[in-house]
């Protein structure tokens, strides 16, 4: 069976450990987005260092705090204790607070699983 791993980073800064780690226990295609949490953006709205009515602009040349969101799909269960173990190398223990989250999901259909990475 088919499973989606999502991990969702704090440490930006570990994520190409965090890669290197991946493609080491056998994960292929791997996609990255960058993303923030709800608690982040709501931080961002009490800052003071923003204009008293700030326009989109601005909003958007602000520092903001981001994550990276991690995701592949892998096949059966010993590969998502492969990719906990890898991960956990690298994070440290996730269930301490503000390491990240990774979970996954059963997948009811996959296509495009048998391909050649690109070198």
């Amino acid at each position: 069976m088919y499973y989606m791993i999502i991990a969702v980073v704090d440490e930006i800064e570990r994520c190409t450990s965090l890669l290197d780690e991946w493609e080491t226990v056998g994960v292929k295609g791997i996609t990255i987005l960058e993303s923030t949490g709800l608690g982040r953006v709501r931080e961002a709205a009490v800052r003071d260092d923003l204009p008293l009515m700030p326009s989109l602009r601005n909003l958007m040349q602000t520092r903001e705090e981001h994550h990276r969101t991690l995701f592949s799909v892998v096949d059966g269960e010993e590969m998502i204790d492969r990719v906990i173990e890898a991960t956990e190398r690298v994070l440290g223990n996730l269930n301490e607070p503000n390491k990240g989250i990774l979970f996954a999901l059963p997948v009811a259909r996959v296509h495009g699983m048998n391909y050649q990475v690109r070198e």
